[in-house]
């Protein structure tokens, strides 16, 4: 539009200029040439002239735009002006609210940490009678090998006629390899058998979810009856429990893991194993030589986790807290298993050096009761791995439960559908009845030596196969 406009104008300046010129020559008389010149300098003087003036108009413009630019800047700066002032207002308004909340919230807070110190006092002394009761019932006397030969007999010559009814566990269960003997015969018989190593390690392994590949392996304790019976750890592990036997029992499952684990190193093959240790092993006067072994061993830490139950890590009093990072201190981590609820506190277990917890598939899925808690089994798995924490659905036997955890994102599984417990080859774990003069960090460490000497892999070191 405007190049029409100044071609306009521009004819129309010709036009003027050429009517002047025809004006001069016809009407006044003059020359040709005169009246072209006259003509020419008119056409120069309306060009200068519309030249000007359409400088002074957009000179005009140009101001008009600038000032308008000015009063939107000013009316912007004003609201911005006006929306910090509200943001101030507001923030002053937030502290004062967090402010009242902290300071209604830390009496509370005191209360509680105050409850929490008492309840693990009580715990503390409570586990502190039990194993004085323990050790008072127990007999000085050593435990010779003929009370594992008796309870063999026991087991092989009581008819069903004369047969007595098997005592129950503590945890209520009824096992038939203790027919006929009372509770101080079975504590007696379990000290024989650590004593004399009948104590057989099982390994079960943990896959990853849904390739269920072998990642991890759970080491597991049998008492070997000698006729064939195996007792499963459940059974036994309360009268070991009773007899105060437990720090002992930890001992040698320790030295068997730390042979199986020096084993699969020599194949550089990714895989660890979970050891389980009772509360009473941490707490117990002979923990400083288990330490001991543990610190000779600290390379393996990476392949090496140390697994307690739920209810001992809640339990934990000032002098296991202090083992516990005593080893954490050494680059171990933790695992915590046997959980009957899900109220836990994934920030605190981080930063005491648990890495893993074991779920039974069955809390997970709510199909039990007891999975009370402030999250939806569904969110477990995501709120553990926001504090580094990976998920283990344990106690899994059938096809449809994996297919449900798959949708509560649990990366392991561990139960019989995948691998029942297999026990490990006896030629994996020589050199565990070291010499009686040497002393219990010594032997250890030999086994240990001896047991990084020989060669094979994991289907070699466990009998039985199977699919895993």
């Amino acid at each position: 539009m405007v190049r029409i406009s100044a071609i306009f104008i521009a004819v129309c300046m010709v036009l003027i200029a050429a009517s002047l010129g025809a004006v001069l020559y016809l009407r006044f008389g003059l020359s040709v040439a005169d009246s072209g010149l006259i003509a020419l300098a008119a056409l120069m003087v309306l060009a200068i002239y519309n030249a000007v003036a359409g400088r002074k108009r957009d000179r005009a413009e140009v101001s008009d735009q600038v000032s308008n630019l000015a009063r939107g800047s000013g009316d912007l700066a004003r609201q911005v002006a006006e929306f910090g002032r509200r943001l101030g207002i507001m923030e002053s308004k937030v502290e004062t609210v967090v402010d009242r909340a902290a300071s209604a919230a830390q009496p509370l807070a005191a209360e509680i940490e105050e409850l929490s110190r008492l309840v693990r006092q009580l715990a503390e002394s409570v586990a502190r009678h039990d194993i004085a009761l323990g050790r008072g019932r127990e007999d000085d006397r050593p435990v010779p090998h003929a009370v594992v030969e008796a309870l063999t007999a026991a087991m092989t010559t009581v008819k069903p006629a004369d047969a007595v009814a098997a005592p129950a566990t503590p945890a209520g269960r009824k096992v038939a390899a203790f027919n006929g003997l009372d509770r101080d015969a079975i504590i007696a018989a379990v000290r024989g058998a650590i004593d004399t190593h009948k104590i057989d390690l099982y390994m079960q392994p943990i896959v990853t979810l849904p390739q269920r590949k072998v990642r991890y392996y759970e080491a597991m304790s049998r008492l070997n009856a000698g006729n064939g019976e195996i007792v499963a750890a459940a059974d036994f592990l309360p009268y070991a429990e009773a007899g105060a036997l437990l720090p002992m029992l930890d001992n040698l499952s320790v030295l068997r893991c730390v042979q199986v684990v020096r084993r699969l190193l020599l194949k550089n093959r990714e895989i660890g194993l979970f050891c389980n240790l009772a509360a009473a092993t941490l707490a117990d006067a002979g923990f400083p030589q288990l330490l001991e072994f543990i610190e000779a061993n600290r390379a393996i830490a990476p392949s090496l986790l140390f697994e307690f139950s739920q209810s001992a890590v809640r339990a934990m009093g000032p002098i296991e807290h202090e083992s516990l990072a005593a080893l954490a201190e050494r680059g171990f981590r933790f695992s915590m298993d046997n959980l009957t609820d899900l109220r836990i506190e994934p920030r605190e277990l981080t930063e005491r050096g648990f890495r893993f917890i074991k779920a039974p598939a069955s809390l997970l899925l709510n199909r039990v009761g007891g999975a009370t808690a402030n999250i939806h089994p569904a969110d477990f798995s995501n709120l553990l791995g926001r504090f580094g924490i990976d998920l283990i659905a344990e106690r899994i036997e059938s096809e449809s439960t994996v297919v449900d955890l798959l949708d509560y994102d649990v990366r392991f599984g561990q139960g019989f559908l995948f691998s029942p417990p297999r026990p490990v080859r006896a030629e994996a774990l020589q050199g565990v009845a070291g010499d009686a003069g040497k002393s219990e960090t010594a032997k250890m460490e030999a086994a240990a030596s001896a047991a990084a000497n020989q060669s094979g892999d994991v289907a070699q070191l466990i009998r039985g196969g199977g699919r895993a």
